[in-house]
């Protein structure tokens, strides 16, 4: 394989150790590199980075300094296993910034944002015209006044508008590479009906996709060391198990099947949007937050509430958590009171602090329920979760009658949806002692992050950013509260915030999320010139 000076010019600083053997007369650079790039990078390897397969695209990212005008290569659907099932989901468009304002950048070891744009547990696609994230047509999981199968590129179900792509748009102004995979999802079926996206395909491809660039690290842009996953909604809980789940072999089989890269899958940082996750415990979460208030308050429904509620207290002493500040072990009694001083006054005091005076006044006089010191917000949690509502019916995940998207999540290749809990279970089968078949369980397990960081986190990401709005009830948030509390026990560094009064799918801070990146890393943008 003849490799031309302009391709190894792509990656400066990749080749150091070629470079000193060069100084001492021991090898001739470029005779070493074309060694090199003919055992990593051969054209007969189907997992191979095609360097010079791109075209050229421009764009101007608005930012609060000012507009920014970004050149970039765009490599699309490239193939991150070598036996897919589906190509059209499982690849992914890689964007390299080439000129930022005018000026030329390097990219040889700036950070990768692995942008996934999946939302309700449904497909992403890559399909080869370049789209990624648009649902199938028919899709019922859509945003409210939305017309199945129009949704534009980035935009899915349970994300809101534009936020996946402002996350991407900022990282390519900041000079970072950014990757767009597509996965296999809950409603992605053949031609004879049967299902191939279930339960685990999704974090599976998106491990596939991960070990694809660190396994090219020697010859694409990006520094594979340095991949930040960021996902909303569904798509936040696979960011969120991508970075508790690295290098676990539960998924090996499946990774070999598919014949993905023997190569590490870890992450070095997981950004979790409001992430629908910890499925196995969502419901018996919700309905201890949320209590009885169910949907038409129907007396059974209360009930049932209340023996869902009635788990959570175990569940919770079983995480074991420790609070913030000296706060100690947090309990089913003290829950609420965590809650409410460490997430939920500091979210209403960052918004009623940037108010105006007048805006401030007219704010508190519609919500009486806050009190204001001049300087700080206090309330009940009884108040405020009065305020937020309630979303979901009950059960909220596991439906009774399988209608809830994560019962199609747990189908399989036959079947297209199934309980995933033993109380809904017990419920509709009116066995009191049945159980999940144990492949089911492990299935259930290969799903949520908990079960990893429960085993003492040792493929976890070090860098952890999560958000959440305060009036989203998609889920309850005792389940982030869970998670963030968990990671930080585990000695994770862990940016966590409350949106004051946004709902589900917000993004209010990405600049600071793009800055963040940077300071984890310690990256500094490279030298330009004109």
């Amino acid at each position: 394989m003849n490799i031309q000076p302009t391709t190894l010019g792509m990656i400066p600083g990749k080749w150091t150790a070629a470079a000193a053997l060069t100084e001492t007369g021991t090898m001739n650079i470029l005779s070493l590199a074309t060694q090199t790039f003919t055992v990593l990078a051969s054209t007969d390897d189907p997992l191979h980075f095609p360097v010079n397969d791109y075209t050229e695209a421009s764009k101007t990212v608005t930012t609060t300094s000012g507009d920014v005008a970004v050149t970039y290569r765009l490599y699309e659907h490239l193939t991150y296993v070598a036996h897919p099932v589906d190509a059209d989901y499982q690849s992914m468009n890689v964007k390299v910034p080439v000129r930022i304002n005018g000026k030329d950048v390097d990219t040889t070891n700036v950070p990768i944002l692995f942008a996934t744009s999946i939302g309700g547990y449904m497909s992403s696609s890559n399909a080869s015209s370049g789209r990624t994230g648009t649902p199938p047509a028919g899709s019922t999981d859509l945003p409210p006044g939305v017309v199945p199968g129009t949704l534009p590129p980035g935009v899915v179900p349970g994300m809101l508008p534009g936020m996946s792509n402002r996350n991407t748009d900022l990282a390519l102004a900041a000079g970072y590479v950014v990757v767009e995979p597509g996965a296999r999802g809950r409603d992605n079926q053949a031609a004879d009906g049967t299902y191939y996206g279930k339960a685990p395909a999704a974090i599976v491809d998106l491990k596939a996709a991960v070990r694809y660039l660190r396994y090219n690290d020697a010859i694409m842009p990006g520094n594979a060391n340095w991949i930040v996953s960021a996902g909303s909604s569904a798509g936040g809980a696979l960011s969120a198990l991508l970075g508790a789940s690295g290098n676990n072999p539960l998924y090996d089989s499946y990774l070999k099947v598919l014949g993905a890269a023997e190569a590490d899958d870890r992450i070095f940082a997981s950004a979790d949007f409001c992430p629908i996750t910890d499925l196995e415990h969502a419901d018996m979460s919700y309905e201890w937050e949320f209590g009885a208030v169910a949907r038409n308050g129907a007396l059974v429904l209360q009930t049932l509430s209340t023996q869902m509620a009635s788990a959570f207290p175990a569940y919770l002493a079983s995480l074991n958590l420790q609070g913030r500040n000296n706060f100690g072990a947090i309990t089913a009694d003290n829950y609420l009171q965590y809650l409410v001083q460490t997430y939920l006054i500091p979210s209403a005091n960052k918004y009623l602090l940037a108010l105006t005076d007048d805006a401030r006044t007219t704010y508190l006089t519609a919500h009486t329920w806050i009190s204001w010191s001049g300087s700080s917000a206090s309330f009940s949690a009884s108040d405020y979760l009065a305020y937020v509502g309630r979303k979901k019916g009950l059960p909220a995940f596991d439906a009774f009658d399988l209608s809830a998207p994560e019962n199609s999540l747990f189908g399989n290749s036959t079947i297209n949806a199934r309980h995933f809990t033993n109380f809904s279970l017990r419920q509709v089968s009116g066995d009191t002692n049945a159980v999940l078949d144990s492949d089911l369980q492990t299935l259930v397990n290969l799903m949520n992050p908990m079960y990893f960081i429960a085993q003492g986190c040792s493929g976890c990401a070090p860098h952890w950013w999560i958000r959440h709005g305060s009036k989203d009830t998609d889920t309850a948030l005792t389940v982030i509260t869970n998670l963030a509390t968990s990671l930080e026990n585990q000695g994770k560094d862990v940016n966590t915030r409350l949106y004051w009064d946004a709902g589900h799918g917000a993004n209010e801070d990405p600049e600071d999320f793009i800055a963040w990146i940077a300071q984890i890393t310690g990256y500094q943008p490279a030298s330009t010139s004109p």
